[in-house]
């Protein structure tokens, strides 16, 4: 007997999806509605699944806190390393090597989860974690720190994959976007505490060490609170556990009825039984190579990709970076304390997003921030023009500079990362929900990849492109990829905001779903109404 093919599978797959959701369409206009059930236990968000949260954000954390600390580290460095001074080309491997790892451990995290589970994963991150920062802290050769980094990098890559995925799996779908966006919020607060910390062992000798060892603390904390935790249900039902699976769910709905979780575990054993099989029946090269063939899939991974990319390539991280060395260059005296200045602007407009990401929406806020960004670099772009005049366009140590201009630039810096944090610093985190089961592990790994490899460009040629092209060119160059892509979300990123994780693949049968999106919320809106009705009808 011939053996379907992935396409074959995948079609079974999305004909199954159709089945399930009339027949959660029936049953909302009837007397007994499977959907109202279901959705009634996911309005209560009860304390363990805040704890658990708290405890997956913790990668977030050290995610932020070890690309932040490098920033207030190379200024000040000094000669402990060997040489008087880092030149710019050892910055740039020092800086580069943390990304480099990332995107290795990026893209191997997906696999690797799909493999073992969301949570080993998570504690592998941290080992790494403790034992790169106890390496930088101890270190006096500048490539024993760039191997630390290389290190630390491939933690953070393991770290910024699994992190958002797991939480995903384990939330509430009328609050998986602020879930995943509370792990942001802990990125830029380490990124805040980062440079905190920076600024107050800045005058100590010898302090860069206390910078990058104290990321050991919170890995070692988040260690031990993993063995608590619970594997995500869905993996668990992938595997088989299907007691383990209800007793997750028992914890995360604890206010629901038995009924209710067994009505909960039935929807999702069915929406993500297509997924099992086709997991099961295909090896890993097969689904990796229907990433590209099968078209929902591709669809999915063009919208991951690219959003990854835009964030990166937007030139954000290039201020996590040098923020303190290109703020001492304009002529700031506490160069590290206007660095966070920028990164608790970073943190507060998170904590906007944090709030509204699941009523405003993920496609809205994109549309709208975006252009935010724009403005921001291209202000930045003209205030350097009008600043380095006297210089020949280049920023030159020990030059003097117009206080109005660098001001003007602190200032763009402030509107760009305000922008930036209230829609591209989290949106493209929300990547996992674009997948399907069997292949989520993957494209979340090649997303997150694609995120590191533009950080490496963007980190490694950052210094190059500003001594080449002045920073003015730098600045405005930064600000015409953020335009385009602000052109790729409005033609191409589709509203995922109230739908679950398994309708979310539905819309990318016919295109890219922008349409089909809002069609199927409005309609699941409907149901909801009716349902609401019909129950103030049962009460009168």
């Amino acid at each position: 007997m011939t053996q379907p093919s992935f396409d074959e599978k995948r079609q079974t797959k999305d004909n199954t999806q159709d089945e399930m959701y009339e027949i959660i369409r029936r049953n909302a206009a009837g007397d007994a509605s499977q959907y109202a059930a279901v959705a009634e236990i996911e309005e209560h968000t009860t304390w363990f699944v805040w704890l658990l949260v708290a405890c997956c954000t913790i990668s977030g954390l050290l995610f932020g806190y070890d690309t932040g600390v490098i920033s207030g580290t190379l200024v000040t460095i000094k000669g402990d390393l060997g040489p008087a001074q880092l030149s710019d080309g050892q910055k740039e491997f020092i800086t580069s090597a943390t990304t480099l790892g990332a995107l290795l451990g990026g893209l191997a995290a997906g696999a690797m989860s799909d493999w073992t589970g969301r949570r080993p994963v998570l504690g592998i991150a941290d080992v790494i974690f403790v034992g790169g920062a106890l390496g930088q802290a101890v270190c006096h050769t500048v490539w024993s720190m760039i191997g630390c980094r290389f290190l630390i990098g491939i933690g953070v890559g393991l770290a910024s994959c699994i992190a958002p995925l797991y939480i995903q799996e384990l939330s509430p779908t009328r609050m998986r976007g602020r879930m995943v966006v509370l792990n942001v919020v802990m990125i830029t607060f380490g990124q805040v505490v980062a440079y905190g910390i920076d600024a107050g062992f800045a005058n100590v000798s010898g302090g860069w060490r206390w910078m990058v060892g104290l990321g050991t603390v919170p890995a070692g904390i988040q260690l031990i609170c993993l063995a608590f935790l619970p594997e995500s249900p869905r993996i668990l039902i992938r595997n088989g556990n299907i007691e383990a699976a209800h007793k997750v769910l028992e914890r995360v709905y604890s206010q629901a009825t038995a009924e209710q979780i067994d009505l909960q575990l039935q929807v999702l054993r069915a929406s993500v039984q297509q997924s099992i099989d086709i997991a099961n029946s295909t090896t890993f090269f097969e689904r990796f190579h229907s990433m590209i063939t099968v078209p929902v899939n591709r669809r999915a991974l063009i919208i991951g990709c690219g959003m990854q990319a835009f964030q990166q390539l937007c030139g954000f991280n290039t201020l996590m970076y040098y923020s303190a060395s290109l703020f001492q260059e304009i002529g700031f005296n506490q160069p590290t304390a206007v660095g966070l200045i920028v990164s608790g602007t970073n943190f507060i407009f998170t904590l906007f997003a944090l709030k509204y990401i699941d009523i405003v929406g993920r496609r809205r806020i994109m549309v709208f921030s975006a252009p935010g960004m724009v403005f921001g670099l291209t202000l930045a772009s003209i205030a350097f023009h009008y600043m380095t005049l006297h210089t020949g366009g280049d920023l030159v140590n020990g030059a003097s500079y117009s206080r109005s201009w660098s001001a003007i630039v602190l200032l763009s810096m402030i509107i760009f990362v305000a922008s930036y944090a209230t829609g591209l610093g989290n949106v493209p985190w929300q990547q996992g929900e674009l997948f399907g089961l069997e292949v989520r592990g993957i494209g979340t790994s090649l997303s997150t990849a694609t995120n590191w490899a533009g950080n490496l460009l963007i980190g490694s040629t950052y210094l190059s492109l500003m001594a080449k092209i002045t920073p003015a060119g730098a600045f405005g160059f930064y600000a015409g990829l953020c335009l385009l892509g602000w052109i790729f979300c409005l033609f191409c990123f589709p509203e995922t905001a109230g739908l679950s994780l398994e309708e979310v693949q539905s819309i990318f049968r016919d295109g890219f779903g922008i349409r089909e999106s809002q069609r199927m919320r409005n309609q699941k809106r409907e149901m909801m109404m009716q349902q609401d009705i019909k129950a103030g009808q049962v009460h009168a």
